[in-house]
């Protein structure tokens, strides 16, 4: 079954090198206390218990909990202007948004499963049924998607990422939503990849213009393993294509963790953010060493590794890594052994390569130390 899925990658995907530079960001410096003038300055929100949304103001550095919030992990989604963020009201379980101090809460809507920022006024709302329309804030008027076997929708778009059963197996694909609805005429699919182990992260970028996800890359015969690689596609591109080549420099190595995370756009959608495993041996679960950040750039195809940190607390969950508002910093939860302050809260400079610790004490609510968002006070 391996071996057909290196086949399906090399040959079906077209599966061709692609050509990046990489650039090893090594300040030796360890890991700064924060400075008083730290910049940039914004809200970050995440959890110091179980039981509330906390605000983490960097400008002032002080932090304190939401009250009637709870913790909510990815489900909390930050407005593209980065001044709001959808959450559910804990009483009565309605679908809102705030300001990221937790001010001006205005409900959404009274039933629904999960809602995106499709645009800048625009909503995606699923439903507990697996339905999903775009609401125009302010309005009641519903433009319903046929979204059946669709788990993503493209920001501003229509193209949708499909999942659909095939022999023992499933497929994923990109899928235009628009062209489904007519009758007679074949819907524009286009195969990515098979459900492995290796899909394990996707995103779109933020504004829609290109899918991110990881599939299989190549085989490692030193340690029996296949590798994985990032792969994107545009919508209505006949086939996606490798962004990275992992293999060149490193062998067969993992990306992210084994639970499905996410891939982290940059909000300018021209880079993205991940943590690379080292693997040693063809376990990809266990047989694995520490993760580094390593950042690529989809436009110049430069590659950047950040070695001021490491970590091997990154199965089954790696670090979420959640961009600020300006795309100079990456901030992530995470864990230093031998100290007593649990999980740390820090931010990467990715241009310096420098590890800044912001607070401590983040609580894993929902069984991971992660941070929610990070985005802009009030004007």
């Amino acid at each position: 079954m391996r071996l057909y899925w290196i086949i399906f990658a090399l040959l079906v995907l077209g599966f061709t090198t692609p050509h990046h530079t990489l650039t090893q960001v090594c300040p030796g410096t360890g890991i700064q206390s924060r400075a008083p003038d730290f910049t940039p300055g914004g809200i970050v929100l995440t959890s110091f218990d179980n039981t509330n949304i906390w605000v983490y103001n960097i400008d002032r550095d002080a932090r304190y909990p939401l009250p009637d919030t709870r913790p909510c992990g990815i489900n909390c989604r930050l407005s593209p202007d980065a001044r709001w963020v959808t959450f559910v009201n804990p009483l009565n379980y309605t679908y809102n948004k705030m300001r990221l101090d937790g001010t001006e809460r205005t409900m959404i809507t009274e039933y629904a499963n999960d809602i995106e920022w499709w645009s800048a006024d625009r909503l995606l709302v699923w439903t507990p049924g697996h339905q999903a329309y775009l609401q125009t804030e302010g309005s009641t008027e519903r433009e319903y998607l046929n979204v059946n076997s669709i788990i993503s929708v493209q920001p501003g778009g229509k193209w949708g990422l499909h999942v659909r059963q095939q022999a023992d197996t499933f497929m994923y694909a990109l899928l235009n939503l628009e062209s489904r609805n007519y009758e007679g005429v074949a819907a524009q699919l286009v195969p990515l990849t098979g459900e492995t182990p290796d899909f394990n992260a996707a995103a779109w970028s933020p504004d829609g213009n290109w899918l991110a996800y990881v599939a299989p890359g190549q085989f490692d015969s030193s340690i029996n393993a296949t590798g994985q690689e990032v792969f994107v596609i545009r919508p209505g591109d006949p086939s996606p294509s490798p962004l990275t080549d992992l293999f060149s420099l490193y062998g067969a190595t993992r990306i992210n963790g084994t639970i499905n995370t996410e891939l982290s756009w940059s909000p300018d959608s021209t880079r993205i953010a991940f943590w690379v495993i080292e693997m040693i041996g063809s376990d990809a679960e266990n047989n694995t060493g520490s993760a580094s950040i390593h950042i690529m750039d989809v436009i110049a195809g430069n590659l950047r590794v950040y070695c001021g940190f490491t970590t091997n607390d990154h199965t089954p969950y790696s670090p979420r890594l959640v961009w600020s508002p300006d795309g100079t910093h990456l901030a992530f939860g995470a864990n230093i052994p031998g100290d007593d302050k649990g999980y740390l809260l820090l931010a990467l400079n990715t241009e310096s390569g420098v590890f800044t610790e912001l607070s401590n004490g983040i609580y894993p609510a929902l069984g991971k130390a992660d941070l929610i968002a990070w985005g802009l006070p009030p004007r």
